[in-house]
């Protein structure tokens, strides 16, 4: 009984430097995914701004479009009329064709649709950028996750292969939230 009580305490004192050394190796994966976990949010109100103000840039194109469309179907009109010669209804119709070219390209407010495609088109880069960014960071605090519960089972199991395990992942995780983050600046 005695052999077993100094085999227990002699096994004690080596596995609670290693169990602390394991602690430790949890609480450096906990604040690493912590500290992802708010780039992944942040990314993801980023990709969700982007892809608001992208929506109310497409709407605005169609609204331009709409526009366009019916002060050409007015232009139309008024040229199918019997008076249509008349210098009062020419103004008119140019007045429309104008305005419908206008809604269509405007350099100079750029309001056009030639202009609101371009910015949209802009805004679907920054908002795809920001999306691929978010699932980079979904992943990285994945890995994250997972070295933690591997690390929290070696202490149960006492295999130090998968407190490796846990760190080599850790590290790798770390290092990928480290490159996803370097990217933004």
């Amino acid at each position: 009984m005695e052999r077993a009580q100094e085999t227990i305490e002699e096994h004690s004192k080596h596995s609670d430097a290693w169990a602390r050394g394991v602690a430790v190796l949890v609480s450096i994966l906990a604040v690493a995914l912590a500290m992802t976990e708010v780039g992944e949010k942040a990314a993801q109100n980023s990709y969700l701004t982007h892809h608001v103000a992208l929506s109310n840039d497409w709407a605005f194109y169609q609204a331009k479009n709409v526009r366009a469309v019916v002060r050409l179907s007015e232009a139309d009109v008024l040229a199918s009329l019997p008076n249509a010669q008349d210098p009062a209804i020419q103004t008119r119709i140019k007045a429309a064709n104008d305005s419908a070219a206008r809604m269509r390209d405007d350099p100079e407010g750029g309001e056009g649709m030639k202009q609101i495609a371009v910015t949209a088109r802009e805004r679907e880069a920054e908002r795809d950028e920001a999306f691929h960014r978010y699932h980079n960071y979904e992943y990285t605090v994945g890995a994250l996750e997972i070295a933690i519960v591997l690390a929290s089972v070696s202490v149960v199991t006492r295999i130090r292969a998968l407190t490796l395990g846990a760190a080599a992942i850790g590290v790798a995780a770390a290092a990928a939230a480290h490159g996803i983050a370097a990217n933004l600046f």
